[in-house]
């Protein structure tokens, strides 16, 4: 389990794709939510992540998060 992404604090003037491209690469250490840190995520390519952050921005743009 994790944080919802769509969700204000991560609309992109506040983080943005790189931030995504690199937690998914490097990890992350907690800073946001009582999830505990995010281990890098084996297996993507940048190309996988990028079309992964264009779904998240759709959905947030859909919620009203721009």
């Amino acid at each position: 389990m994790g944080p919802p992404l769509v969700y204000k604090i991560y609309e992109p003037g506040h983080h943005g794709d790189q931030a995504f491209l690199l937690a998914a690469q490097n990890g992350v250490r907690a800073h946001h939510w009582p999830f505990g840190n995010m281990p890098p995520v084996e297996g993507l390519t940048v190309s996988d992540i990028g079309n992964i952050v264009a779904y998240i921005r759709a959905l947030q743009r859909a919620n009203g998060i721009n």
